[in-house]
């Protein structure tokens, strides 16, 4: 499925983040910035481990802010760090925003013209895959509307399986049919 804001693409596409071909990656990260499983393993496993040392050199990093690194072996430029989860694995719908809509500001100031984001939080966070399918589209709407000028040209869902795929369709069709207007990100504390 594939939608328009002004003049930026939303498009899902199936299959492993780490194999796209886009400016910016988007690794759904701990706030210690570490690699280990999901999103963050396969990353490190395509681009190779400098990724995750020129990250933890930046750590620790708030919740909802994020960390650039180069992309190693990987076919994108960067490889934009967005904490979505603490030590303790978990995470909220506050945090999902807030990590999604700074990850499109830092992609904005790299000057990348495409960026990839996984489903955050919705692995190892345990946070409701549908939910955060919402709050990231939400968040994505809210950021285009509010930079009309943007240099993203595409903005790409990355669903690893049928149900994440699912969730992203559901959430971009919501968002095509009803312009769901999203609710400011939050900036505070978590």
């Amino acid at each position: 499925m594939k939608t328009t804001i002004g003049s930026t693409s939303l498009e899902i596409e199936s299959g492993d983040i780490a194999a796209l071909k886009v400016d910016a990656i988007v690794n759904a990260a701990n706030d210690h910035l570490w690699m280990g499983s999901g999103v963050a393993g396969a990353i490190k496993r395509a681009g190779g481990e400098a990724i995750e040392s020129e990250a933890m050199a930046q750590a620790p990093i708030a919740l909802g802010d994020n960390a650039v690194t180069s992309a190693g072996d990987l076919g994108a430029r960067w490889v934009i760090h967005a904490a979505v989860v603490g030590q303790d694995l978990r995470t909220n719908a506050d945090i999902i925003a807030t990590a999604t809509y700074n990850a499109l500001e830092t992609a904005e100031h790299l000057g990348a013209r495409s960026v990839a984001l996984p489903a955050f939080g919705a692995g190892v966070g345990g946070y409701p895959l549908y939910a955060c399918a919402s709050t990231m589209l939400g968040q994505v709407q809210l950021y285009l509307r509010e930079h009309p000028r943007s240099g993203l040209r595409t903005v790409v869902f990355s669903a690893f399986g049928d149900d994440a795929k699912a969730a992203f369709t559901n959430a971009m069709a919501g968002l095509s049919r009803y312009g769901i207007t999203p609710a400011r990100h939050n900036t505070g504390e978590f």
